[in-house]
Formats: structure tokens, sequence, C-alpha cells
């Protein structure tokens, strides 16, 4: 089918970009940290179809890090959730709370991050809100709103069964609601929203991918 998107998961040491290719174009969703600035662009000028889009699903630096360096190298414009544009300036202006012992760990290694490593500027000119969709770019993709891990988590729903969530989920020691969150009781409804879609593939933000569920 013509509306059919391949994923293809860039592993950027222990975090994901993707890279989507729709009909008529394709997405580059998030974009890993500065070591693997040149990796994800030579993936994206060897892609079957043309980048059109770069999407960032939030704001911290392991995801946006490399925004300004691609959007740049590719040409294209940069989308996020207008609520996560302050929290890319600063990764420290809003603060995370951990759940168990692994989430405790990503914190600490996630805060000394936020503190050491800069974000190169970069300007969104495409603002994410619940439901848009992505067919202007080449690919029929629709926007998804997943507050919790911060205010502005997205992800995309995709034809053909695929969705990208970001770090609302994270497939770390297993599949699973974010171990780290702004907001518990927003993650929690993200996480029924996404069991409510039904039969997908989920891709992560951090780990493989694994199959829809009820998430916990």
């Amino acid at each position: 089918m013509r509306d059919i998107c391949q994923v293809r998961r860039i592993r950027c040491g222990n975090v994901n970009c993707y890279l989507v290719e729709g009909p008529d174009g394709a997405l580059l969703v998030d974009t890993g940290r500065m070591g693997q600035r040149q990796q994800v662009l030579d993936i994206c000028r060897c892609a079957g179809k043309r980048v059109t889009l770069l999407v960032l699903t939030h704001g911290h630096v392991d995801h946006v890090q490399n925004a300004a360096f691609l959007a740049e190298a590719l040409g294209v414009p940069i989308a996020m959730s207008r609520a996560d544009a302050s929290l890319a300036e600063d990764n420290l202006s809003r603060t995370l709370e951990a759940r168990g012992i692994l989430g405790r760990g990503v914190l600490a290694a996630s805060v000394r991050s936020f503190r050491k490593d800069s974000i190169p500027e970069f300007t969104p000119s495409v603002w994410l809100e619940e439901g848009d969709r992505l067919d202007g770019y080449g690919v029929p993709a629709r926007v998804l709103a997943l507050p919790g891990h911060t205010r502005g988590s997205a992800g995309l729903d995709l034809p053909g069964g695929h969705t990208l969530v970001g770090d609302a989920l994270m497939n770390m020691a297993a599949p699973g609601l974010s171990l780290l969150y702004e907001d518990r009781a927003a993650l929690l409804e993200s996480g029924k929203k996404l069991t409510a879609l039904g039969d997908r593939t989920i891709w992560f933000g951090h780990g493989r991918p694994a199959k829809n569920r009820v998430w916990r």
C-alpha cells in the first residue's frame, strides 16, 4: 500500500533516532548526541527518500543536541511541542523524578549530562500538537501528545502499525512506562492512550522495539 511507512532505528549509544520513510519524503525523529551526528547525517543522506522534517519527541539533550547541525546540513525545518521549547534551552529548568532503583541511577546520569552537555541553539518552526498530520512532509504520520516524561513529550503514529514514543515509554531493563517523569499522573494517562491504540510495534527512545501492551 502506498501509505505504508518504513522505520529504521539508528542506534546512537544508549539513545535511538529514527528515519521514517513515507511515500514522498522522510522524517528524522530525534538526533542523538554530538558524537553521533555524522553517523546520523550519513544515514539520512543515503536514504531512499529525502528527509523533509526533523521531529523532536522532547527537549532533553540526548534527543536534541544535534538538532541545529542536522537541520542545517539537511536543509529542513525542526518540529517539536511548544511546551518543550524552553526545556531544550535549559534541561535543568524543570525537575524530573524517578521510579525504582534503575530510575534513580538513570536520573543521576541524566542530571550530570544536563549540567555538562551544551545544546547548540536551534529554532523550531513547526509546532506539534495532538492530532496534527505530517502528510505535507511526505509521511502520513499522526502526532500524539504524550506528556508525563516531559510536559511536551510527543510521538508519532504511523500506518502499518508502528508508533514512535520518544521517552514516554522505555525499554531498558524491560519495556514499561518511562523511568523518569515530570508528571506521574500525566505519564500514566499517556500510557493508557498508547495501550488503547491496539496492535502496534512500539519504537522507544531507549531500547529495542516491542509489541504494544498495557503499560505500567
